[in-house]
């Protein structure tokens, strides 16, 4: 018979050997951050052009200035009146207005009178050419007739002055209503409102036919 195996109780089984843990893998190093783009420097700001310098003025005896532009430019150096809200009409700041406009214009026509009669003495000469006596006499003709004109004018403005003076101007002769600032500033000599002015219109072409 086969011999039995003794076992010893007292000696035990070695310990199995325990797994040697697995090793951690180390971390991925994490990619160094994109270094930013540089700004893009900002462009120089344009240089502005150099004005340009302003033409030189024109000598003011030039004899080819017309005589009308610079009775015109003086009259244009007024500004219009524009009333307050709730103004008095024709108070003291508006009569003097139209007063100052009025003298202007007045001292205007008296000057181009004066150049006038200057001018004809000037320019008369006798010439022996028949065409060119009559083409002279023409010129001063037309002139004389403007003037003419311009002196009744003169009077009529001398008469409105006289009405700003007594506290009476402004206002229609027709009507009596307020003749309005704006057709003052149009036309300072004017005496009717326009309704009146247009009627009378009206009326002088009916006769007229």
């Amino acid at each position: 018979m086969a011999a039995k195996k003794t076992t010893n109780p007292d000696v035990k089984a070695a310990p199995k050997a325990k797994a040697t843990p697995k090793t951690k893998t180390a971390p991925k190093a994490k990619a160094a951050p994109k270094a930013k783009a540089a700004p893009k420097a900002k462009a120089a700001p344009k240089a502005k052009a150099a004005p340009k310098a302003k033409a030189t003025s024109k000598s003011k005896g030039a004899s080819t200035v017309a005589r009308a532009a610079d009775k015109t430019q003086k009259l244009d150096e007024f500004t219009p009146y524009k009333p307050a809200r709730g103004e008095r009409y024709m108070n003291d700041e508006q009569r003097v207005h139209f007063r100052e406009l009025l003298l202007t214009w007045r001292s205007d026509l008296v000057n181009e009178v004066t150049k006038t009669v200057g001018h004809m003495k000037d320019e008369a000469a006798n010439f022996p050419d028949p065409a060119d006596r009559a083409t002279q006499e023409e010129e001063f003709s037309l002139e004389l007739r403007a003037r003419d004109r311009e002196r009744k004018l003169i009077k009529k403005i001398d008469g409105t002055l006289e009405r700003i003076s007594i506290d009476d101007y402004g206002y229609c002769d027709a009507c009596g209503i307020e003749i309005g600032i704006q057709r003052l500033e149009a036309r300072p000599t004017a005496t009717l409102c326009i309704d009146c002015k247009t009627l009378a219109e009206i009326k002088e072409r009916q006769e007229l036919g």
